[in-house]
């Protein structure tokens, strides 16, 4: 089984963000780039699983530049055989569909994961997106997944309970929370990485579809209000003119 998992590159929860150019630009100076968890714990982690019991071969893909490099050996360094790097910057998130689409298209693979989103954008759009370039079905947030033959039977979470939904390969899956356990690399792993296969392939004609007009900070936390618990009309009070909530 040959299966394709989308990594992409985010921030560390620890760094400072800050904007550029008008706030226009992430500002990436001082910045500690680390794979997409969602990417990484539940995409890569689950075809590694598959792998391990139903043979086959997985190759990690993104869409980046060389200083994306390092980034693509830390997800060598938990399994993958081996890894292919779009050169190109990721614009938006059509843009990186199709080049991706555009790899996979030509090279056959039996599924393609994606994390359920990247946690600096959080736009979910890529997975679907794919499945759209490639005439694949597509499940999205998918928890769980096993496979028999060529059938594959995944769970996602809806209102109210499970679904549970059977499609034939190939398809595109988004992974969520569940769908695998996070795996740390040991020495052996990151010293493999190094040697590990990494394809540069030049990036398609796409048209960017999307720009980022600005970007703003969150507004700053406001202080805690204690209130007395005997003093309700206090809270009252509060809750209808400062929250509005009543």
């Amino acid at each position: 089984m040959k299966i394709l998992v989308c990594i992409s590159k985010s921030p560390d929860t620890t760094s400072k963000i800050a904007f550029t150019d008008g706030n226009t630009k992430f500002d990436e100076n001082g910045v500690q780039y680390i794979v997409n968890p969602y990417d990484e714990w539940y995409a890569l982690v689950r075809a590694l699983e598959l792998k391990e019991t139903l043979g086959g071969n997985v190759t990690i893909i993104t869409v980046g530049t060389a200083g994306d490099d390092s980034v693509i050996r830390k997800a060598l360094a938990i399994g993958a055989d081996d890894a292919v790097r779009i050169d190109a910057d990721p614009t938006d998130a059509y843009y990186t569909a199709a080049q991706i689409a555009s790899y996979a298209k030509a090279n056959g693979f039996d599924l393609v994961l994606t994390g359920k989103e990247t946690i600096n954008y959080n736009g979910s759009q890529v997975g679907g997106m794919i499945a759209e370039e490639l005439d694949l079905p597509f499940v999205s947030l998918a928890t769980k997944m096993d496979i028999n033959g060529t059938t594959v039977t995944l769970e996602k979470e809806i209102v109210g309970g499970v679904q549970v939904v059977e499609v034939d390969l190939p398809l595109v899956v988004s992974c969520a929370k569940g769908m695998a356990e996070q795996r740390i690399p040991n020495m052996r792993g990151i010293m493999a990485a190094r040697t590990k296969p990494l394809t540069i392939v030049p990036a398609i004609d796409v048209n960017t579809l999307t720009s980022f007009a600005s970007y703003t900070m969150p507004a700053a936390k406001t202080a805690c209000k204690m209130i007395d618990p005997n003093n309700m009309d206090e809270l009252v009070a509060l809750l209808h003119n400062e929250a509005k909530v009543i």
